[in-house]
């Protein structure tokens, strides 16, 4: 009888210890997705507590229509930014109609799933070969770094610091607190910009503690839509690299399973219902599969936490305040970790696929990487966008480009 106790309370200690671990990693993707997740709404108008509590709600579909399987975080999207404005400029500030535009480009998510289904994932994966998906994921992360790094020089020595600390304990670190890195940084480098008063305190003085965020129904016009819509076909590739990236950083191929029909349609309906509360649209996070890639924790149950923990900050305006006034050189040299953390893995993958150095294969990353990376720079030299225009506000540049080509150059160049 006295055995049985012991070891009830041991199981019951054991299982408060690892519930205690969950809650800090969530705490840590949490302040990882933050920072982007409320820019986006303050860049173009939006409510960022909607924004917050759109992003958790969003995270969960995804987990639902995934199945559980994908350890992703989806935040606010930062592809939809310019035509939110346009619609903006266009209804007299009515960001309404820029809600139903989205309400659109989310269902067209979940139009094309629904045909990616119909025709079979194997049929779009052998097209994803590692000379193509490596420099892809390469794209993603170090198109990211030049946005860290400008967060980062706001104070380059509390950036140094925050970095260099995050860098000593995922090197140097054992156990669980190696996967605190992140956290830890991030706490001592806050600490230290508050001891130089780079802090400001204000804004969590004076946000209350709880507020209800101002919910508003979208407004459907298809001039709005016809702005708005087109953004899926740029953002697909998008999302087919940062899926891939995932899969790679946790050793599994979520394409296949549970599907990108699936994975496409929990990020269409995530768009759809946050453009139905007055959200912005949703995407997965690069900034959370850089702290798996970092922590080497890829339980999903963990994400789906800090979704809740992002609900409830939509409600709480005193920890959101508090989240908010992070200076940005702490955030930066964060993120210049995970963003490179990304990179590399995109170069782990062209080697652990053993990729043939061929002329072929080295067209095609290399044709890859200077779209991808060069885009802009040559848009800007030629005085034209390289890429395909949807309309005067949209076209399939950068990454989506350079994916794109990459994947009908492969095509074409390996037949087999």
């Amino acid at each position: 009888m006295t055995d049985n106790v012991m070891s009830k309370s041991m199981s019951k200690g054991i299982s408060l210890v690892n519930n205690s671990k969950k809650v800090v990693l969530a705490l840590q993707h949490l302040i990882a997705m933050f920072g982007a997740t409320v820019l986006v709404p303050i860049l173009t108008g939006l409510d960022p507590s909607i924004a917050l509590f759109s992003a958790g709600l969003g995270t969960l579909i995804f987990h639902g229509c995934t199945k559980g399987k994908v350890p992703a975080f989806l935040g606010s999207s930062f592809a939809f930014i310019p035509v939110i404005l346009t619609v903006k400029e266009l209804y007299n500030g009515d960001l309404a109609y820029a809600q139903g535009g989205m309400v659109v480009a989310g269902l067209l998510y979940v139009v094309i799933s629904f045909f990616i289904k119909k025709i079979g994932v194997e049929r779009i994966q052998k097209y994803l070969a590692p000379q193509v998906v490596g420099p892809m994921i390469m794209v993603i992360g170090l198109n990211l770094v030049p946005v860290a790094f400008g967060m980062a020089k706001e104070n380059l020595l509390i950036a140094g610091i925050t970095l260099g600390l995050a860098l000593l304990i995922n090197f140097k670190g054992k156990g669980f607190i190696k996967q605190l890195s992140i956290l830890i940084a991030v706490l001592v480098g806050y600490f230290i910009a508050f001891q130089f008063n780079l802090v400001n305190i204000e804004p969590i003085k004076e946000a209350s503690i709880l507020a209800m965020p101002q919910f508003r129904l979208p407004k459907f016009d298809l001039g709005a839509i016809a702005i708005i819509a087109p953004v899926v076909l740029a953002v697909f590739m998008e999302h087919l690299g940062d899926i891939t990236t995932n899969g790679q950083v946790v050793g599994k191929n979520f394409i296949e399973d549970p599907g990108l029909n699936r994975t496409l349609l929990g990020d269409g309906l995530a768009t759809t219902v946050a453009a139905l509360i007055g959200g912005p649209a949703n995407t997965t996070y690069g900034e959370n599969t850089g702290v798996l890639a970092i922590t080497k924790n890829y339980d999903p149950a963990i994400l789906r936490l800090a979704a809740m923990f992002a609900i409830c900050l939509g409600f709480i305006s005193k920890i959101g305040a508090t989240l908010q006034s992070i200076p940005n050189a702490v955030m930066g040299g964060i993120s210049i970790m995970l963003f490179s953390m990304i990179a590399i893995i995109g170069v782990k993958t062209i080697k652990n696929n053993e990729v043939e150095f061929n002329w072929k294969n080295l067209l095609v990353m290399a044709v890859i990487l200077v779209l991808g990376l060069g885009g802009n720079y040559l848009s800007s030299k030629l005085g034209f966008t390289i890429g395909i225009p949807i309309n005067e506000s949209v076209s399939i540049s950068g990454l989506s480009f350079a994916a794109l080509v990459g994947i009908i150059l492969n095509a074409i160049l390996n037949r087999k």
